[in-house]
């Protein structure tokens, strides 16, 4: 009985800790996305979608695939959050790349998740994995890092100190610029939520392969700015990247919104 109880104990602690060792956007900021998603669903989406996660709100449901991360049942989709682009591809090589794409990555599941939940006998358990699923991975490849090199593992081997603490390049991109603005995530959200009827159309309009490419574009950007074992001023970067994050955050929410829209609506 008290070794159960431990054992819960200990697997409580892994999922609580799970989203601060490596995850795109960090807690806070996939809830961002997931709350700007919520805020452009239709009607019927939001139905839909209500009598699937029940009372779990977006925001809240798009951290549930970085906690399932301590349950080694779920180890099978630790490959379904990012890509891996070891070159520069423009957008015709990259769009040449994806058609043949049979890995187990963010691109390739995404397109099975989507077609998985416009299946109308999809049983139940599937429908919640599968919705889950969707919508963190939609978020994770706006994070440009999780478009990144395998090498480097997305930046988590290039070591780095961010206002003097020891860090990795994804973890600044993931959660550390995020935090430094000291908002909620609902308070965050107020912020940058603000875009035009022609925005939201354009970048829905977007395939995923684009999505790919814009976040190949900045992670190149973001690599050719650091070396391992760089001091970053903290302020400076802020102050420099911090326009790019928000961005990608925004349109993380509004292509998630427009797929589930696509599915469910």
């Amino acid at each position: 009985m008290k070794l159960n109880l431990l054992k819960k104990l200990v697997l409580g602690i892994a999922i609580i800790y799970a989203p601060l060792q490596s995850m795109a956007w960090g807690t806070e900021g996939h809830r961002v996305a997931g709350q700007i998603a919520d805020s452009y669903l239709t009607p019927k989406a939001r139905a839909a979608i209500k009598a699937i996660l029940g009372n779990e709100t977006i925001a809240i449901s798009s951290n549930w695939a970085d906690f399932i991360k301590s349950d080694p049942n779920f180890s099978y989709l630790s490959s379904w959050h990012y890509i891996d682009l070891d070159k520069s591809y423009t957008y015709p090589e990259l769009k040449e790349y994806l058609d043949q794409d049979t890995k187990v990555d963010a691109y390739t599941k995404l397109n099975f998740l989507i077609g998985e939940l416009k299946k109308k006998d999809l049983s139940k358990e599937n429908k919640l994995l599968y919705l889950r699923m969707l919508i963190h991975i939609v978020e994770d490849v706006h994070q440009p890092l999780h478009v990144g090199h395998t090498d480097d593992k997305g930046g988590n081997d290039i070591k780095l100190t961010w206002f003097n603490n020891p860090t990795n390049l994804h973890s600044v991109w993931d959660s550390q610029i995020i935090e430094f603005q000291q908002l909620s995530y609902t308070e965050y959200t107020t912020w940058i939520n603000h875009t035009t009827a022609a925005e939201r159309a354009k970048w829905q309009k977007a395939p995923i392969s684009e999505w790919l490419f814009e976040s190949s574009q900045i992670a190149g950007k973001i690599y050719d700015e650091v070396k391992n074992g760089d001091s970053l001023s903290g302020y400076k970067y802020n102050f420099n990247h911090i326009e790019t994050v928000n961005q990608q955050l925004l349109k993380a929410g509004v292509r998630l919104a427009g797929i589930l829209n696509q599915i469910f609506g």
